[in-house]
């Protein structure tokens, strides 16, 4: 079983994630990077990423980072138009990363709307298929010589401007899981190798207490039972 501490720390972690915040990563193509950005999508509490790639090298590379973070998820998509009519769909806005005469400073932005935020290629930028589906290109001031940052850098600039004007909005404090995807989310987090037997064996998943524990043999004796039969 889960310490109880720990079982606490899954619990806020999932009551506190941003489901419509996310960040598409296009065609971003270094380990470092997509690790580095995960790792800054999971410290402002985003659910789930976008990785965009049509090169099977760069997929690699993707599966890879998602690897180093498992409280984020990860969808591979090989086009963002797609990617970007699903987000723009579901109400967000889409803001792109790229320095051009209609950009905008990346700190004038609301960040309390639903938003996705597309970071492109490292040498290259976002493509043209990006370009055409933002809502804003967006900028981050530049007082000196360089004229770019590392892409992970930027990322993280802008996702801890989102996450300011959240907390200090109150989003945060809400929950934005349904509370059946919040306690399938929960034991999924708390017990992942369970999970994936039960999913498997397309059991429901046991019912958790305060501190993450649950009735061990009713879980083993679901998942020793055959799987129900598709009607």
């Amino acid at each position: 079983m889960i310490a109880p501490e720990r079982f606490r720390k899954i619990r806020e972690l999932l009551e506190k994630r941003q489901t419509d915040l996310t960040l598409v990563m296009d065609n971003v193509n270094k380990s470092h990077n997509l690790a580095a950005i995960i790792r800054s999508c999971d410290a402002v509490g985003i659910h789930q990423v976008h990785a965009i790639s049509y090169r099977s090298s760069i997929r690699t590379k993707q599966h890879t980072a998602a690897g180093a973070s498992r409280w984020v998820k990860l969808r591979l998509s090989e086009s963002i138009t797609p990617v970007g009519e699903q987000l723009r769909e579901a109400g967000a806005q889409i803001l792109v990363a790229h320095y051009c005469p209609d950009a905008v400073d990346f700190r004038s932005i609301d960040y309390t709307r639903p938003t996705a935020i597309v970071m492109g290629e490292e040498l290259k930028g976002p493509s043209q298929a990006a370009l055409d589906l933002a809502d804003n290109f967006i900028y981050i001031p530049m007082m000196g010589m360089v004229e770019s940052l590392n892409v992970s850098v930027a990322a993280a600039l802008i996702l801890f401007e989102a996450q300011r004007q959240r907390q200090t909005a109150g989003l945060y404090s809400t929950r934005h899981f349904s509370d059946d995807d919040f306690e399938r989310l929960l034991f999924e987090y708390t017990y992942p190798r369970l999970s994936a037997v039960l999913r498997q064996e397309r059991k429901p998943y046991p019912k958790l207490d305060e501190n993450g524990a649950f009735n061990a043999s009713h879980a083993i004796e679901e998942a020793s039972q055959p799987p129900e039969k598709s009607s």
